[in-house]
């Protein structure tokens, strides 16, 4: 029972920090399937929305308010990718959720 709780834990600390603590979930955990796939998940969403902020940086008057809802938007997935990773569950969110899982099984060949 304690190890499926960890690796809940540790599946919900691959979001904390967004795509940087999934890269380092990524690289450190080996075995567990659950783990590997939040961290995927976390490097693609958060890597891409981090990027998005950067070019909507670089427009003018429209960029920031874009990037202001985007913000509020990946605060909520956040929160949520989080709980749902702490809870035992694997939420794939729309689309990014099957690309992880695509690379995930690129990395294994």
């Amino acid at each position: 029972m304690a190890a499926k709780e960890n690796e809940n834990i540790m599946a919900a600390a691959a979001y904390l920090l967004g795509w940087i603590t999934g890269l380092i979930f990524l690289l450190i955990e080996k075995d567990s399937k659950f783990v590997r796939f939040h961290a995927m998940q976390s490097v693609i969403l958060f890597g891409g929305l981090h990027i998005a902020m950067i070019v909507l940086g670089l427009i003018p008057f429209l960029g920031p308010l874009v990037g202001m809802l985007l913000a509020l938007a990946a605060f909520i997935l956040w929160i949520v990718l989080m709980w749902k990773a702490f809870q035992g569950e694997t939420y794939k969110v729309p689309y990014i959720g099957e690309l992880a899982e695509k690379q995930l099984a690129k990395m294994k060949k």
